[in-house]
């Protein structure tokens, strides 16, 4: 299959309304593109033309001025005309030399017509062969496009779909996976594709700014073009294809570069979608991990068999995710139970943690998702990079198929020994559960402070005898008389006693303020902010947002 062109000026001039015409100067440049043609009888025709137009003139413009007809041709391949065509008569009757060093020195094709000819015929005639190539081209496009499609459902698609691909453009092609070796066609030794990924690697920077949508790079190297386009979905980028020929790219060949990546996007999501059926299957010793039914070393290594070694001494944390629905609950809900919405959600999941250098671990049970997210870089800034996967995860919905989730995620300590995984498990269910009552979509266990300890003590009666015994004042005042005591002590001690601040906070003016610690203070004892106290009351106070978090709901400027 030859790939479709736009018409040369050389082949212009193979057409019958050319054959007295002479090619006086520029025959280097007869390769050049005609995109449309284009007549022009005045001198300023900057705003008039936009680059490879073949342009007729019977010179009226410059009226046998030489210095004007110089000036004319120059600002023509200035503006990147393809050629200059001039019927000689009354107003052009004789070629300078100055038109002819200039046109040979810009290889700018000078063509000639001895005597008078009809433009519009020839702009007639050219036009409708521009046109009709470019509807084949688009026919062509077309059936190249159906094709990717096909061969994306093959066993080794992706080397067909670059072997149909360098058919249609005769271009060098690279296939660069993020993680794993490239793929040539034609194929060349190893050692020449390790040069020129060398070679582009001044341009990996600029290539990760793309997304799978974005318009490809251009890139000159070694006298050669190189046009990369990234591959993937999902808002991920999981390889990128590079295009590499001695031709000046066309339009056609950026629209096939575009419909193979989307191709070679389609297979790969597809063999994702499989994968993750399959360790869906695989990964119940995952299960068995976060709910304590295996305990040492050598029981988990037999479950886990070759990924045992793998993440062994690795450090790792277990991330509990909640998925919710957003404000279209009903619609929402028919597609959230599907299973395909769950691969789907994983699939993003897997794809977002990789990004971050964490190899997940995933189990779903009804609406939660505990992954195992095992740090495959280092311990530095495990906890920073963790982070920024799970945002990433929450502000990645850009999805269609995602866009009601609502995503509540609570993190456990990290560990290195998979025997502890039940215990970060643990610390990730303590840490969903404080959503109510502190309001963060991300929760980490190690920021908990002494939610830690009141936790595991929240028995029903340990935790309300001890607010009774240091706030219990304050809430029967409160009660009894439609006050915020309680809220107040909570705003002035959380921001270490600052007057101005509690105020701001509160939206109260200051002498209220002083009015309320008065009060607070003949009620509790004017000890109150003596250091036990004030940790003891501090505690009670964090104790009575986690059995009642609606009663600490921040306060509203007044209307």
């Amino acid at each position: 299959m030859e790939p479709k062109r736009l018409l040369t000026v050389g082949e212009a001039l193979q057409r019958p309304l050319f054959q007295h015409a002479k090619v006086v100067a520029g025959a280097g440049g007869l390769h050049r593109p005609i995109r449309w043609v284009h007549i022009l009888e005045i001198a300023s025709f900057e705003k008039l033309i936009h680059g490879e137009e073949m342009i007729l003139t019977t010179g009226i413009g410059f009226q046998l001025d030489r210095a004007a007809s110089v000036s004319f041709m120059d600002n023509l391949i200035q503006q990147q005309a393809a050629c200059l065509c001039i019927e000689l008569g009354p107003y052009f009757q004789s070629v300078s030399d100055e038109l002819l060093e200039l046109a040979n020195r810009c290889d700018f094709p000078f063509i000639v017509f001895p005597h008078q000819v009809r433009f519009v015929d020839i702009t007639q005639d050219l036009h409708s062969l521009i046109i009709n190539r470019h509807h084949e081209a688009l026919q062509e496009l077309e059936s190249v496009s159906r094709a990717f499609h096909r061969l994306s459902l093959t066993s080794q698609g992706t080397l067909q779909i670059l072997k149909l691909l360098h058919k249609s453009t005769h271009a060098q092609l690279m296939f660069q996976p993020l993680a794993g070796k490239p793929i040539c066609w034609p194929a060349i030794p190893a050692e020449e594709q390790g040069h020129r990924l060398q070679a582009l690697k001044g341009f990996r920077e600029q290539w990760e700014q793309l997304s799978p949508d974005s318009a490809p790079c251009v890139h000159e190297l070694d006298g050669q073009t190189v046009i990369v386009k990234p591959v993937g979905a999902l808002h991920q980028t999981w390889a990128y294809l590079l295009m590499q020929t001695d031709l000046k790219p066309q339009e056609y060949d950026f629209l096939l570069l575009d419909s193979a990546a989307l191709s070679i996007a389609q297979e790969l999501l597809r063999t994702r979608y499989i994968e993750e059926r399959k360790l869906f299957s695989e990964n119940v010793w995952v299960d068995q991990l976060l709910n304590h039914r295996v305990e040492d070393e050598p029981q988990i290594q037999a479950m886990m068999g070759p990924e045992f070694k793998r993440v062994s001494e690795r450090n790792y944390h277990v991330c509990l995710i909640e998925l919710g629905h957003g404000q279209d609950e009903g619609s929402a809900t028919e597609e959230f139970d599907g299973e395909s919405i769950r691969y789907h959600f994983c699939l993003l999941l897997r794809s977002t943690f990789e990004k971050h250098c964490f190899h997940p671990f995933i189990t779903l049970k009804n609406n939660r998702l505990a992954v195992i997210a095992v740090d495959m870089k280092s311990k530095v800034r495990t906890k920073e990079r963790l982070q920024q996967a799970l945002e990433s995860l929450r502000e990645g919905q850009a999805d269609e198929r995602l866009k009601n989730l609502k995503l509540l995620i609570g993190v456990g300590r990290g560990y290195t020994q998979l025997s502890s995984t039940y215990n970060s498990h643990q610390e990730a269910v303590q840490a969903l559960s404080l959503y109510p009552v502190l309001g963060r979509p991300i929760l980490f266990y190690d920021e908990l402070g002494v939610f830690q300890l009141l936790l595991p003590i929240n028995d029903g009666t340990t935790l309300q005898q001890f607010i009774r015994n240091y706030l219990g004042p304050l809430l029967d005042y409160d009660q009894a008389k439609g006050s915020e005591l309680v809220l107040t002590l909570k705003v002035y001690l959380d921001h270490d006693g600052s007057k101005q601040i509690a105020a701001q906070k509160l939206y109260i003016v200051r002498q209220s303020l002083y009015y309320r610690l008065e009060k607070i203070a003949e009620l509790l004892g004017p000890h109150f902010m003596a250091p036990e106290q004030r940790i003891s009351i501090q505690v009670a106070l964090r104790a009575y947002q986690l059995l009642y978090p609606d009663k600490f709901v921040t306060a509203s400027p007044p209307r």
